[in-house]
Formats: structure tokens, sequence, C-alpha cells
């Protein structure tokens, strides 16, 4: 069965039968970067119709947040953080701090809501290693998400709790060059 779900004004659809098994997939390397792979998949299942949203926790700079989505392929929802610069540091001040909360509380309402086929939380390791985001409460979300749901989770070092509810991990790695 599939379920027609409004998404911003455009009606797509989201696979709904108990049957039909979502996974935990986490993509991780040694450096700091959104994967190619990852946004492959979002922009392929997107255009295929189903619901998808990427959320970047450590994005901003560009006057996005959970208000501001942008829209990709019609299917996509896109989110960063609303934040003035781009976050390498746990120190953040008091406006950033609840720019994360919102951002956090807006992921959760979402998976939780089930309007998604895929959700990506990129860079949710860092956001999690920051003390930004309590690991335990990534933890319930997984759990808790819809079964037909499917979320990826990238960052380096992901926390084993987290590591444990994958059904896939994948490690990308440079690899030397042959002589």
């Amino acid at each position: 069965m599939v379920a027609q779900v409004d998404l911003a004004g455009a009606t797509v659809k989201v696979a709904t039968l108990s049957a039909l098994q979502g996974t935990v997939q986490i993509v991780t390397g040694a450096r700091r970067g959104f994967y190619t792979s990852v946004m492959t998949q979002a922009l392929r299942l997107a255009g295929q119709g189903t619901a998808v949203l990427v959320i970047q926790f450590l994005k901003g700079g560009i006057g996005q947040g959970p208000d501001k989505p942008m829209y990709l392929c019609q299917n996509l929802r896109w989110v960063r953080c609303d934040l003035g610069r781009c976050l390498d540091t746990p120190q953040l001040d008091l406006e950033e701090q609840r720019a994360m909360q919102d951002l956090w509380k807006y992921t959760k309402r979402s998976v939780q809501a089930g309007r998604f086929g895929l959700v990506v939380l990129d860079e949710l390791s860092l956001a999690i290693q920051f003390g930004l985001i309590p690991e335990q409460e990534v933890v319930e979300l997984l759990r808790e998400r819809p079964s037909y749901m499917d979320i990826v989770l990238t960052g380096p070092e992901m926390p084993q709790a987290v590591r444990e509810l994958a059904d896939q991990v994948t490690e990308l790695r440079k690899v030397p060059a042959q002589t």
C-alpha cells in the first residue's frame, strides 16, 4: 500500500506496507564532508517519487532553518541549521544553541510523523560528539522510527550505541595509490 502525502503543496508517495522494512545506514570516514553517494541516493529516490528529507546539522550561513527549507526536484526537502556560520567547534552562543535545538526538535517531529521514505542526518556524529544532540535521544529516534523509513547517518566516529542499530555501515577511506 502507498499513502499519498502532501509535502509543500505537492503530493508524493510514501510506502506504508508494514512488510516493507527500512534500514539504518551509516556512512562514515576519517574526514568531515558530505558524501556524494548519500546525496546521489537522496536525489535518485526523490526523482522516483519518494519523499526525502536531508538535514545538515553543522552547516549554516545561508539563512535557512526548519522554517525555510530548500526544495530540490519536488520531493527533496533540504534543511540546514539556522546559523550564520558552519560549525567546527562545540562552543556555541545562546542563539546558535537555540537554532541547533530547534533543528533537532524539527528532525524528531519529521521522523515521527512518517512523511518521508528517506531521512539523511548529515554530520550527526559530530553534533553528538560536540554535545549538541544527546546520543540517547538519537538511539531512541532510531528505535522508534516508522518501520518503512530509511535513515542515513553521516559523520566521522559514529558512537557505538548508534552503530549497533545500523543495518549497514560504510566506511569511506582513501586507498593508497599503486605504483
